[in-house]
């Protein structure tokens, strides 16, 4: 037979010259790039402002632009959290906005982190003498004698206004007058808490707020006469005091002895039954207060929040004010204009437009003669808590603080331990936890050993691999167009998997903490050594693995079964398959937090459906340590279960039916047919999704930190990666987290090699 190939032209297979392709890409990208050039001077900001307060800054940047056609302003929208992480990131990497805007208490850690500027050269004495006391955020400068006058303290924040503090919001269908003290607070919640259908469940409670955190405990402990802390510098905690045992006590006894707040009330429970009108009262911040007051179907009013009558002080929450910020990687030209924005943001005529618009308490001394603030009675009643709260600390000792009272307060809550024994407990975790915040560990000596190591095994990974690289080269001149096109993914994974591994792992060997942000050197093992030197690691360990054996057995097992069923013949088998498929076609978070409100103690579907259909009687799910994890486990089990029926179900299409018919013709049951055929037909596929399953469900932190809130009660509910996160993001504590981290891959890592090979995964099934 003639060889067709010789007689056709002998050009015909040459590769086109990849040059060609690369020219012609090069010349997309520079037409691309010729489109005119702005010559405005950029200023990004960085703030979470709420809708409406977003609309009004885009109003006062949009005059601002027009008045200063060089400058071109870029907001940008980032939650509270995600804003402190991104500027954080950002400013270690050098860059980051010029300018970011937000509450005082994360000042204390940028300022220690070293990513913050003083304000002080752009504002002199005489404007910064306009701002009222806590207008401006002073903490003690970085360098140089520390004394008390100004000129040795770093301005880290101009606000434009003063908020986040609670106060009482009342139903005036059911309040007429607002509780002057504790004791009217008490007999107004009583005679609104109602069951009127006699069910045994109150349809109406008389007050209701967010008791969980300990945020909104301080109006009762300053009240009672005490505080968090001992000194003026915020920064020896005093939670072990009588005054703070009262005030546990009050608060438990306002649920427990009272009746008058529902059990396990969180903030939207608190928050629902406010607007749905099954409330009374209820004690939130200033954020909330235009939602209640816009609500037709209740008629909501604002009051300061009452007196303790055995101490005479009223209840006086925290004020924090909110302000603007100036990066320290901004170049001088940047922040000289970034200053000039901020200067104009919170100037008089500036915070008065706010004033009447958006209804804020000012940080100008000047505005507090506007009549607005005598006339409206939102604000009237707003200014008076004002004058009766306590600024919010900015030092980083705040945060360690919360992360110490947390537990034990919720541990009050729950019944575990008694008022006294948890403010001893919260001393003890204030004082350890600043420790842990504080903690200075020095850079020490022979990095170059294990730079050297690094090296080392990096030459012996290239070593390894000599005869696939050596076959790559040449195959990259014979086939640069392919390689061309799988460049990109092959740099994006550089980018997002190879580099962040080997970027933690030199974090593991580091010092880098709150106090060693920027300059962090090598620490050696030594966060290794407090990993495993740590008894809770252990325990959160042991909970992990049974929190992913738990979980893991019941996504197969469900997945299995129900792959069975719908691989057999029933009617409406599309319908189930679509059914089923939703808890994992829905996102997560979506889920996590349906999961939870479905888990409340009085108003749960949960506890509902288990009350009226079989005389259960309610279980607190997410008030206990046990039942708040097998609640965490239930909803991990119905997210996880789909997608092991997706991939059981593909397998069992795979098997051939007259395996199945020789067995019926051997007379083997079911059973039988199941034992010997399906599950190990069905291994080669199972394996690897239950290992990918495993993975999965060790590092799911989306649904124990959403259906427990956090690790609630009393951080409890944490499996490792949650602790991980907790660990890095609450105390700074980043050497510490990526060692911890590290720990955690090199358990999957050995978890998977061993399951893989015990389960002879990837063996011919039929071998």
């Amino acid at each position: 037979m003639l060889d067709a190939t010789r007689e056709l032209p002998a050009n015909l297979y040459r590769r086109k010259p990849a040059w060609r392709l690369l020219a012609i890409i090069g010349l997309l990208i520079t037409l691309s790039g010729c489109s005119k050039q702005d010559d405005r001077h950029v200023i990004q900001l960085w703030h979470q402002m709420v809708v409406n307060e977003r609309l009004f800054l885009n109003e006062l940047v949009t005059e601002y632009e027009k008045q200063h056609p060089e400058i071109d302003v870029r907001l940008v929208f980032k939650d509270t959290e995600e804003l402190r992480s991104s500027f954080q990131a950002a400013a270690l990497a050098g860059v980051g906005p010029a300018i970011v805007y937000g509450p005082s208490d994360v000042l204390g850690a940028y300022h220690t982190m070293g990513i913050i500027a003083d304000m002080t050269p752009w504002l002199d004495e005489n404007a910064r003498a306009k701002f009222k006391p806590g207008g401006l955020t002073y903490l003690p400068a970085k360098d140089g004698p520390q004394r008390d006058d100004s000129q040795n303290r770093d301005l880290v924040q101009v606000s434009d206004r003063f908020g986040n503090h609670l106060a009482l919001v009342y139903n005036r269908k059911f309040v007429e007058t607002p509780p002057q003290t504790v004791e009217e607070l008490i007999e107004i919640g009583r005679r609104n808490t109602l069951d009127e259908d006699g069910n045994g469940r109150n349809e109406r409670y008389g007050l209701v707020w967010n008791y969980e955190e300990p945020y909104f405990a301080v109006p009762f402990i300053t009240g009672s006469g005490g505080w968090l802390f001992a000194n003026e510098e915020n920064t020896e905690p005093d939670l072990d005091t009588p005054q703070m045992v009262a005030a546990l006590q009050l608060i438990d006894d306002l649920q427990r002895v009272h009746g008058i707040v529902p059990r396990g009330c969180d903030y939207e429970t608190a928050d629902s039954l406010f607007k749905s009108g099954n409330a009374a009262m209820i004690i939130n911040g200033d954020w909330s207060w235009g939602d209640y007051l816009a609500l037709e179907r209740i008629d909501a009013a604002i009051a300061p929040l009452p007196i303790v009558t055995e101490t005479g002080q009223p209840m006086g929450p925290m004020i924090s004010p909110k302000g603007y910020s100036l990066n320290k990687n901004a170049t001088p030209a940047q922040r000289d204009a970034a200053m000039q924005l901020i200067t104009y943001l919170t100037s008089e005529s500036s915070q008065r437009r706010a004033l009447h618009s958006l209804r804020i308490l000012p940080s100008r001394t000047a505005l507090y003669d506007d009549p607005l603030l005598t006339q409206d009675p939102t604000l009237k009643a707003s200014r008076e808590q004002f004058e009766q709260g306590h600024l919010m600390p900015s030092g980083s000792e705040m945060r360690a603080v919360w992360d110490a009272m947390r537990p034990p307060y919720q541990a009050v809550l729950g019944g575990a331990i008694s008022a006294k024994d948890a403010a001893a407990a919260m001393q003890a975790n204030a004082e350890q936890a600043i420790s842990l915040l504080q903690r200075d560990d020095q850079e020490i000596g022979g990095s170059w050993l294990w730079a050297a190591l690094a090296s080392a095994t990096t030459l012996g990974l290239l070593f390894w691999q000599r005869r696939g690289l050596a076959t790559l080269l040449p195959d990259m001149r014979r086939q640069p167009l392919a390689y061309l096109l799988v460049g990109p993914a092959i740099v994006l994974i550089f980018l997002t998997v190879v580099f962040p591994f080997f970027y933690n792992l030199l974090l593991s060997f580091s010092n880098m903490s709150l106090t060693h942000f920027q300059d962090w050197g090598f620490a050696g093992s030594q966060n290794y050594i407090d990993v495993l030197g740590d008894g809770q690691f252990y325990a959160v360990l042991l909970k992990t693995i049974i929190w992913t054996i738990v979980n893991v057995v019941f996504h197969v097992g469900i997945g299995i079964l129900l792959a069975v069923a719908l691989n057999g013949p029933i009617r409406g088998k599309a319908i189930y398959r679509v059914l089923l498929i939703l808890p994992w076609a829905v996102p997560a978070y979506i889920t996590a937090l349906t999961w939870r409100s479905m888990f409340h103690l009085e108003y749960g579907a949960v506890n509902l459906l288990g009350n009226q259909l079989f005389g259960i009687p309610p279980v607190n799910w997410l008030g206990e340590a046990t039942n708040a994890f097998i609640a965490c486990i239930i909803a991990n089990v119905w997210l996880g279960f789909p997608f092991m029926m997706v991939i059981a179900l593909g397998g069992l299409q795979g098997i051939p039916q007259d395996m199945y018919e020789a067995a019926r013709i051997d007379r083997a049951s079911r059973w039988q047919q199941f034992r010997h055929i399906t599950l190990p037909l069905l291994k080669p596929v199972l394996a690897p999704a239950a290992t990918l399953g495993a993975i999965w469900t060790f590092n799911n932190l989306n649904v124990v930190w959403l259906v427990s809130n956090g690790g609630a009660p009393s951080n409890k509910t944490h499996i490792l990666v949650s602790y991980v996160y907790k660990e890095v993001f609450n105390l700074y504590r980043y050497g510490y987290g990526a060692a911890l981290s590290m720990i955690v891959f090199v358990i999957l890592l050995a978890f998977c090699l061993v399951f893989l090979h015990r389960a002879k995964a990837t063996e011919n099934v039929y071998g």
